[in-house]
């Protein structure tokens, strides 16, 4: 090789290198049936008014979302000291850039809605996100919650 294809075949290295090293990093695409399977979740918090309810709060539970908008769900609430099982169901959107919101009815007589970010996500396939965790931040007026939710994942066994 003489020097001129020698610099340019360094040229065209450095260039390739350059353009590889500042590529920006592929970003996850998330939609609804990103959001599928069970995932166990554990909140604490305080409710701040109204008065009547005011005081700390801690639920904990399992979360079914469906792929399709449907979540359903079963825990147990506790606040200010007093424990009580709930059922859940509601709707979820999840927003392209993988947060999202959640409304659910507890058993217990009202609602509340939830702010979530996917964390810990895995790639399925070329076009196919998943979340293993989701970040959670209530919503309503008057409450302080914030929580995280795992995807529940059946491991190992004794062969049964």
């Amino acid at each position: 090789m003489n020097h001129s294809t020698i610099a340019k075949t360094l040229t065209v290295a450095a260039v390739a290198a350059l353009s590889l090293g500042i590529a920006p990093a592929a970003k996850a695409v998330c939609f609804n049936n990103s959001l599928n399977g069970t995932f166990a979740y554990k909140g604490t918090g305080v409710i701040v008014s109204p008065p009547d309810f005011a005081g700390p709060i801690a639920q904990v539970g399992s979360l079914i979302f469906d792929g399709n908008g449907h979540i359903t769900g079963a825990g147990v609430l506790q606040q200010n000291g007093t424990t009580n099982p709930l059922t859940e169901t509601g709707t979820y959107t999840v927003n392209p850039d993988c947060t999202g919101t959640f409304t659910v009815q507890y058993s217990l007589g009202f609602s509340s809605t939830f702010y979530f970010i996917m964390d810990n996500i895995e790639t399925v396939g070329l076009a196919y996100v998943r979340p293993n965790e989701l970040q959670v931040l209530c919503e309503d007026a008057g409450v302080v919650l914030d929580g995280v939710a795992r995807r529940q994942v059946i491991t190992g066994g004794s062969g049964q």
